[in-house]
């Protein structure tokens, strides 16, 4: 078991088939922390108002969640536009998780983080709300494709790997978005009169400078499988979950028994 002053996961997408789930329990499994940040979209309420699908491994994630906030671990869940229905309970608590709008985390050497999801600040989902619609379908059903290509890679003993996220990053109109997206939210923090920022929403995991303002994002649970750390020394960096588990995290859906070790651990 590792632990952590601060973590920050997003974009877990919860209720749709390309949410990785098994990868996070087991994640959640391994790593404590004094604070636990969810940084938005962890239930996609988008997909499930059109289908449902909530096997027992996602089931299973919200209940390993709750039981870390009741052993202590002080779990602040800031909403995202796929979750957009938890806003309207900002400032209550819900099986001792806290709702916030937004939040500001002190590192152990004194900079202030400002947490977002960062979609407030995305042109789409501000302005043209209906492509980012037509995107997120058009996106699923890439996710459904890599899915299955990533089962076939586990059955042969291969590490996951995300065409969703090969094919996002050749297209030089998505590498665009993600560079104004990230100096957007960079100016935003200087705003906020903080030293920089922790967000989600484009799933592409980063910390950089940009302007002299750091940028952190913490990546997905469906393309990178990723998290933003802070140690207890201090330092900040991702953790990428397939490159630290090394073998291959059988899928909960297909190996029932995998997600209830995963849970009761």
């Amino acid at each position: 078991m590792t632990h952590y002053r601060a973590i920050w996961i997003s974009d877990v997408h919860l209720g749709t088939s390309g949410c990785q789930a098994n990868y996070l329990l087991d994640f959640l499994k391994h790593n404590e922390a004094d604070t636990f940040y969810l940084v938005g979209d962890i239930i996609d309420g988008w997909r499930l108002k059109q289908s449902f699908y909530w096997p027992q491994s996602h089931n299973d994630v919200v209940q390993k969640l709750l039981r870390k906030a009741r052993k202590g671990t002080d779990v602040i869940y800031v909403p995202g536009n796929h979750d957009e229905s938890a806003r309207q309970y900002f400032g209550m608590s819900f099986g001792d998780i806290k709702v916030v709008e937004e939040v500001i985390h002190t590192t152990l050497d004194g900079r202030k983080l400002w947490v977002t999801h960062g979609d407030l600040f995305d042109g789409v989902m501000q302005y043209a709300k209906w492509l980012a619609y037509v995107g997120d379908t058009l996106y699923t059903f890439i996710l459904y494709i890599n899915r299955h290509f990533n089962r076939i890679r586990v059955r042969m003993g291969m590490q996951y790997w995300s065409l969703s996220q090969f094919l996002k990053h050749q297209v030089k109109n998505a590498v665009s978005y993600i560079a104004d997206f990230e100096h957007i939210m960079a100016r935003e923090a200087r705003l906020r009169d903080c030293d920089g920022v922790v967000c989600g929403h484009i799933h592409k995991a980063e910390i950089r400078e940009i302007d002299g303002l750091l940028y952190c994002n913490d990546g997905d649970w469906v393309e990178s499988l990723s998290a933003l750390v802070e140690t207890t020394t201090g330092e900040l960096k991702i953790i990428y979950w397939t490159h630290i588990r090394g073998d291959p995290v059988p899928d909960p859906e297909f190996f029932p028994q995998s997600a209830t070790a995963a849970l009761t651990t």
